[in-house]
C-alpha cells in the first residue's frame, strides 16, 4: 500500500489528481527524518520530474504514491506542505505542440 492509499483509507486529505498515476505531483509528502528517507528507494526519473513541480519541495521530498508501506518504514513521519499545484483545476492551459 502506498502513502497516497494509506492517507485515503484514513481520511487524510493528499490529494493525488492523477490517481497515483506519477503525472501530478499533488500527493507530495515530505518525510521528516532522513534516517527513513534514506531507508526508500531512490525516486525514478518520472518522479523526480513530477516532484519538480511540487510546492514546497525540499530535500526530503517524495510523492505519496510511490512510497510504499514496510515493515522497516513503520513509525516514519511525514508532513504535507501547505499547499499543491493541481495544473488542472488551478488554470493551467496547456499549449498544442
Amino acid at each position: 500500500m502506498s502513502m497516497l492509499e494509506a492517507a485515503h483509507e484514513n481520511d487524510i486529505d493528499l490529494e493525488g489528481a492523477c490517481e497515483g498515476s506519477l503525472a501530478c505531483s499533488t500527493c507530495h509528502i515530505i518525510v521528516m527524518d532522513d534516517d527513513y528517507y534514506n531507508k526508500l528507494p531512490e525516486p525514478t526519473d518520472e518522479e523526480n520530474d513530477m516532484l519538480d513541480l511540487a510546492f514546497g519541495l525540499t530535500e526530503t521530498s517524495r510523492l505519496g504514491c510511490q512510497v510504499i508501506a514496510k515493515p522497516e518504514l513503520d513509525g516514519m513521519k511525514v508532513a504535507l506542505p501547505a499547499a499543491t499545484r493541481n495544473f488542472a483545476v488551478d488554470g493551467y492551459v496547456p499549449k498544442p505542440h
